[in-house]
C-alpha cells in the first residue's frame, strides 16, 4: 500500500516515519509513504504556498497552484483510489472506515494548514474529506499521521502478531477491550482475578465479554448527552 502525503510541514510526518510500527513496515516494504513538500511545487523566489483570503478575514489560506501541481504529477504516474483532505466537515474516521481504507492500494493525503485551503482544490481534486474528531489541530499533518497509523496497522504483515488487529479495541462488538493483567500475580496487595489463572477458557471468555460490555455501557452513560 502506498500513501502520498502533501504537506506544508513535512518535518512532522517525517519524524513519525522514523520510529515505531510504521517505520518497520516501510523498511519491510509492506507499505510505502512519501512526503511531498508543497514549497517544491510553489512559484517565485520565496516559494510562497499561502496568501490572504479574498473577501477579507484573519489568517492565511493555502494556495491552489502547488497542490494542483503535486496531485497532477502524482496522478500522471499511477492511479489513486482516493484523494483525501483532512477537514472538520469531513466524515468521521472510525474503525470501520480504517478497515475499508486498508484494502486500498494508493492514497493521496492532503494536509491543511493555517485557516484552510483554496476551495478549488476541494472541488476539483479531493474525493473524500475526513475528520479525526471535533477539536482543533495546528495542522492537517497530525491527522494524516493518525490516519496512516490506523490504516497501516491493519495491513497483513505490519503487526508482529497477526491476530492483534482483529482483537483490538473497536474491532470487537462492544467497541471496548476487557481488563488485562500480567505477572506478578500480586502487586501492591492487588491480586489478579482468579478466573484468569486456571485456564478455563470458557469462563475466561465469559468474564472478558462481561467486562467489555460493562465498559461499553459506562461509556454510553457518560456520553449520552
Amino acid at each position: 500500500m502506498r500513501f502520498d502525503i502533501i504537506s506544508a510541514n513535512p518535518g512532522i510526518t517525517e519524524s513519525f516515519l522514523a520510529y515505531g510500527l510504521i517505520s518497520r513496515a516501510v523498511k519491510k516494504g509492506i507499505i510505502e509513504i512519501y512526503v511531498h513538500h508543497l514549497r517544491d511545487y510553489a512559484d517565485g523566489k520565496y516559494k510562497q504556498i499561502d496568501d490572504t483570503p479574498y473577501g477579507g478575514g484573519s489568517g492565511m489560506i493555502l494556495k491552489p497552484e502547488p497542490v494542483f501541481r503535486c496531485v497532477e504529477e502524482l496522478k500522471s504516474k499511477r492511479d489513486y483510489d482516493e484523494v483525501i483532505y483532512f477537514s472538520p466537515q469531513g466524515v468521521k474516521l472510525d474503525q470501520k472506515a480504517a478497515n475499508e481504507y486498508s484494502l486500498k492500494s494508493n492514497l493521496i493525503l492532503i494536509c491543511g494548514h493555517y485557516k484552510g485551503i483554496d476551495q478549488r482544490v476541494i472541488n476539483k481534486l479531493v474525493t473524500k474529506e475526513i475528520s479525526i474528531g471535533d477539536y482543533v489541530l495546528s495542522c492537517g499533518d497530525i491527522a494524516a499521521v493518525v490516519f496512516s497509523d490506523a490504516v497501516s496497522r491493519l495491513i497483513p504483515g505490519v503487526l508482529g502478531d497477526g491476530e492483534s488487529a482483529i482483537t483490538d479495541t473497536f474491532q470487537v462488538e462492544t467497541g471496548f477491550d476487557f481488563p488485562q493483567y500480567t505477572r506478578p500475580e500480586v502487586y501492591k496487595r492487588i491480586r489478579v482475578m482468579k478466573v484468569l489463572l486456571y485456564g478455563n477458557h470458557k469462563e475466561i471468555n465469559n468474564w472478558r465479554e462481561k467486562k467489555a460490555t460493562s465498559k461499553y455501557k459506562k461509556f454510553l452513560k457518560i456520553n449520552k448527552n
